[in-house]
């Protein structure tokens, strides 16, 4: 798919981190940007500051984990644009859960899977009908991770989980795409191959009541800083990736018509080896035994 000015794209989680990126470069190669969020004022001050470097942008708050308000982002977006191009389906949360799976509250996974999963559907229904209807060159990107998406961190197994099931959520859409002909393209992102600094480490300030803590954490939340920080007490180095360098990516894998955008790593392409490995041989999975905990 070419990406040319005038198109329009849509972006979830659009206020900060890769969400702001990506709409930053497409917004930069002439685009349109519709910008989704829960959070209204980083939301107002994305779009302040797109709107000032020349983007013609349309900004709306979006919790996607409601069906609603995904179809109303929608009919906003053709409203007032009259087309969309480019859907990335990027918003997510971590899920704030501690200890062991059984020990997990409901509420955590029942949040993690609102924003994660069902937001990607919302958003996949919301818009990929009328993208194909129209005719034109289309392409979805939704965003995964290497956490479940290649191999779970069992420390973080709700995420993980969700993450996964983007994967397959999304080779489901390519294959129904190709399958009706249509002129609409889909990509599964995997961010990195790096850490990123991103809110994602501070989902929490936007959890709804409706899926509120039911008992105190046992340990108070850890921000990246204070995560980085104790890596390198640690002796461990922590390697960043630029979130600009992850919007460059989506835009080549939109322009190449590429279903994994997933940066070359030496660290994912051994966790792929060893995971397909593990299947092929029936043997069970030691590649997890590095994060099993005692």
């Amino acid at each position: 798919m070419e990406l040319t000015e005038g198109q329009v794209a849509v972006v979830t989680g659009a206020a900060s981190g890769i969400g702001l990126a990506m709409a930053r470069r497409f917004a930069a190669d002439g685009l349109k940007v519709v910008l989704a969020d829960v959070e209204e004022g980083a939301l107002d001050k994305a779009a302040a500051d797109l709107r000032a470097d020349g983007a013609d942008v349309h900004a709306r708050v979006v919790d996607v984990g409601v069906r609603q308000q995904v179809l109303d982002l929608a009919e906003s977006a053709y409203e007032t644009y009259g087309a969309v191009h480019v859907l990335c389906n990027n918003a997510g949360v971590g899920s704030g859960a501690e200890g062991r799976m059984w020990e997990h509250e409901p509420n955590d996974w029942q949040w993690a899977f609102a924003v994660n999963v069902w937001g990607v559907f919302h958003g996949i229904q919301a818009f990929v009908p009328r993208m194909i209807k129209s005719g034109q060159p289309g392409h979805v990107v939704n965003t995964s991770s290497g956490d479940g998406g290649i191999a779970p961190l069992p420390t973080a197994s709700v995420y993980a989980v969700t993450k996964a099931a983007v994967v397959t959520m999304t080779e489901s859409l390519y294959a129904h795409l190709k399958a009706e002909h249509a002129r609409v393209g889909a990509s599964v992102l995997f961010p990195g191959p790096h850490m990123l600094r991103t809110g994602l480490w501070e989902s929490h300030r936007n959890r709804p009541d409706r899926y509120a803590k039911e008992r105190p954490r046992r340990t108070p939340y850890r921000s990246l800083d204070q995560w980085e920080t104790a890596m390198k007490e640690a002796g461990k180095e922590v390697a960043f990736t630029l979130v600009e360098e992850v919007a460059d990516l989506v835009v080549d894998g939109i322009r190449a018509d590429r279903f994994w955008l997933l940066p070359e790593s030496e660290h994912s392409d051994a966790q792929i080896r060893a995971r397909a490995g593990s299947m092929l041989d029936r043997a069970n999975p030691s590649y997890l035994e590095s994060f099993i905990l005692d």
